[in-house]
């Protein structure tokens, strides 16, 4: 069942149903997370294990299966990524991890490693089930966003940060490689293969205004967690605004070139577009221009 949008902000996100592939879902049941309609189609997707955040394996199972359900609510046209309380995460919290028991299974080091690598599969599925959703995503941080954040804030399409906020790469100093999609992603993000390089083999803090100019952020704001909400459901409001499929549409597109060269890109967009071009919006949204109000689409 969906959720339709209240008629007043903010309210609680309520939906439940079943996926085409069997999986069910059931907001009330989330427990780590904070399920929130912060405007008609922008839901905010809040991570809600306090005082800082800091990830345990259940937050890993319930991030994939709201990411899951969004794709199927036609509602939802954009959401907002962001944590309650303190800061936006603290990253992982290392005494909660079942890799110990993972390991103590076996005493087989083939065997062992073979566990590890479908348990560490398992983690990064829950954080690329979030970037291939094709709802855009908007991250607000504020405060701290260490290690796991840098992570989760590589699958989001919009990253803007309140004026105070600290950012690491932290998985070096807790002796490992990060895992689940820092070095794959953020590189690509910052275009800038020896500050990527830097912040990834030091693990040194780096500001907003640091995050900024190496292009991991798009904007910087002042009002802290407050006010990069704000500014956060503003951009995703007028995300939500457009023709559906020209925004899911985008989304993909961007998603696909990044990992493809641009004659593969090209003819992705031309096969995609040779669909989407016969799309109701296009005369909805054109006619709209021409009238100068607010155009309404279908939910998709």
């Amino acid at each position: 069942m969906s959720s339709s949008p209240p008629h007043t902000y903010p309210q609680p996100y309520l939906s439940s149903g079943t996926s085409s592939t069997g999986l069910t879902f059931d907001a009330s049941k989330i427990k780590l997370h904070k399920l929130v309609w912060e405007a008609p189609h922008v839901l905010r997707v809040s991570f809600d294990r306090k005082p800082v955040n800091s990830w345990i394996e259940l937050m890993w199972r319930e991030l994939a299966a709201i990411f899951a359900h969004i794709r199927t609510d036609a509602n939802v046209n954009a959401v907002v990524l962001s944590g309650e309380g303190r800061c936006f995460t603290a990253g992982l919290d290392l005494s909660s991890s079942s890799l110990g028991a993972i390991l103590d299974q076996e005493t087989d080091v083939a065997r062992r490693a073979w566990r590890v690598r479908i348990w560490l599969r398992e983690l990064q599925d829950a954080l690329t089930m979030m970037e291939k959703c094709d709802r855009p995503i908007v991250g607000a941080v504020h405060d701290v966003a260490y290690g796991l954040a840098i992570d989760l804030l590589c699958c989001v399409d919009v990253r803007i940060a309140e004026s105070k906020a600290r950012f690491s790469i932290k998985e070096v100093d807790a002796g490992l490689a990060a895992d689940v999609g820092t070095l794959q992603r953020f590189p690509k993000i910052v275009g800038n293969e020896s500050a990527a390089r830097e912040l990834a083999l030091t693990g040194r803090e780096f500001d907003a205004q640091e995050a900024l100019r190496i292009g991991f952020l798009s904007r910087v704001v002042e009002g802290g967690r407050d006010g990069v909400l704000a500014a956060a459901i503003a951009i995703a409001k007028d995300i939500a605004s457009k023709a559906p499929i020209a925004a899911r549409g985008t989304k993909d597109l961007l998603l696909h070139a990044r990992d493809h060269s641009v004659d593969d890109g090209l003819a992705y967009t031309a096969a995609w577009n040779a669909a989407m071009l016969q799309s109701e919006d296009i005369p909805v949204a054109m006619a709209a221009v021409l009238q100068k109000k607010k155009p309404t689409f279908e939910k998709l």
